[in-house]
This record gives structure tokens, sequence and C-alpha cells, in this order.
């Protein structure tokens, strides 16, 4: 029997059971329905039911040629998604191989980082402030306890990278043992206006935390990312 020129041609072998109009009806609105979650879940799954529908199809009804069209842009569209997730993964990993050799690299190095907690050796502890702008910087120091063990108030002139030392005596005189300590800068300037106050500490990775994501860097007993670090020494 002939079909419409309208309607793609019919893969029908004589002598094919065919379903009724209906079935190949519900079976294309139920295909593409469920397009999305039958392709991400099972290419095979989709292929099994894309199959089946062009052979049982009536050949007084076959298949529209718009929605046969459709399924096949939707099935290629979901198949290249799936091939560019694998390729993301394959970056990411590789990505993540890369940055852990880098932070490897690290070990045993001076580094300096944003963070205002570092180690006091000695009885003292250094911290690198950076000032915009000629200003009153009033310092508070805690240790790892949060117990304010220090305050103090000097002018400083504008400048990166401007030391803080600390010799680990309290206001009263008392010697604080080593250990962490926390320190807190706020600033304003001749005019009373605030100023921002960026502080870094400086320190040897001792060593690099490979499995977290990304490899954190042990300095002076605290974790730091290589994002973090804004100068390698020897």
């Amino acid at each position: 029997m002939a079909t419409t020129g309208a309607n793609i041609a019919s893969p029908v072998v004589s002598g094919t059971t065919s379903l009724p109009a209906s079935s190949s009806s519900n079976a294309s609105s139920s295909l593409s329905s469920s397009t999305g979650s039958t392709l991400a879940g099972n290419f095979q799954t989709f292929l099994t039911l894309l199959t089946t529908q062009l052979q049982n199809q009536n050949p007084l009804d076959p298949l529209d040629t718009n929605q046969f069209t459709q399924q096949l842009v939707e099935f290629a569209s979901v198949e290249q998604q799936l091939k560019t997730n694998d390729q993301l993964a394959s970056l990411v990993s590789l990505q993540q191989t890369t940055q852990a050799t880098q932070a490897l690299g690290f070990v045993g190095k001076t580094a300096v980082v944003n963070g205002n907690t570092t180690a006091m050796s000695n009885s003292q502890a250094t911290w690198q402030l950076d000032i915009p702008s000629t200003s009153t910087v009033n310092i508070s120091i805690a240790n790892s306890k949060g117990q304010t063990v220090f305050t103090g108030t000097y002018s400083a002139d504008a400048g990166d990278n401007q030391p803080f030392t600390w010799n680990g005596r309290g206001n009263d005189g008392t010697q604080w043992p080593d250990g962490q300590y926390t320190l807190t800068a706020t600033a304003a300037d001749s005019s009373g206006n605030s100023v921002a106050v960026s502080t870094e500490v400086s320190g040897t990775v001792s060593s690099v935390d490979l499995t977290q994501s990304p490899p954190l860097l042990s300095i002076n007993g605290q974790s730091y990312t290589i994002s973090q670090v804004k100068r390698i020494g020897t």
C-alpha cells in the first residue's frame, strides 16, 4: 500500500506484523516525553525504543517526519552532551594532577600567603601588613584559645609587605609561650576614615594534603590552598 509523500518511507518489510495506529502514536508520545531521562540514563534503551518504534509503525500511518527528526536531534544532542561531560571530567582530572604536582613542589620552600595566623617561635612572630595610605594602625593579637594577649597602636606609612614583629610579651609584661597567634589590624587615616589593612604570613611548607581538592599546603600549622600563595621563596 502506498504512503503519502509527506511521510517518511516506511522500512516495514512485507509480512511484518504492524501495531495499530493508536499504538504507534502512543509509543511516539511516550518516547518524546521520556527522551531526556532515557537518554541520560541509557543510550541502549533509547536505541531499542526507537528501533522498535520504526519496526512496528503502522504502514497506513507511519511515523511523522517531524517527530522522527526531532527524536534524532534530541538523541544527537544528549549524546554530544554526554561526550562533553566525559571530556570535562578528563580535564578536571588533568587539572587535579597538575595541582598535586605543583603543590608537592612547594614542600620545603618558604611561602607567603594571605592570612593572619602564624606560629611564634623562639619568642618571635612576624606578620606582613599591606597599608594603602599613611595611617594609625591598631593591632590586636590573640592566642589559639581566642584570648587577647597584646594590643597596640603605631603610625605607619603607606606600603605593602610591611613587617610587624611581636616578641611575645603581653601588655602586662607576661611572656607568652610559642604557639599559634592571630593578628587583627585596623587603621584610620589622618581624617579618621577607616583604611583597609590586609595581612600576610610566611612560613615553610611542611607538608601537602593531596586528599583534598584543591590540595592543601601546611604552613605554620595552618592549611592553605595554592591560590592563597602570593610568593614563594627558597
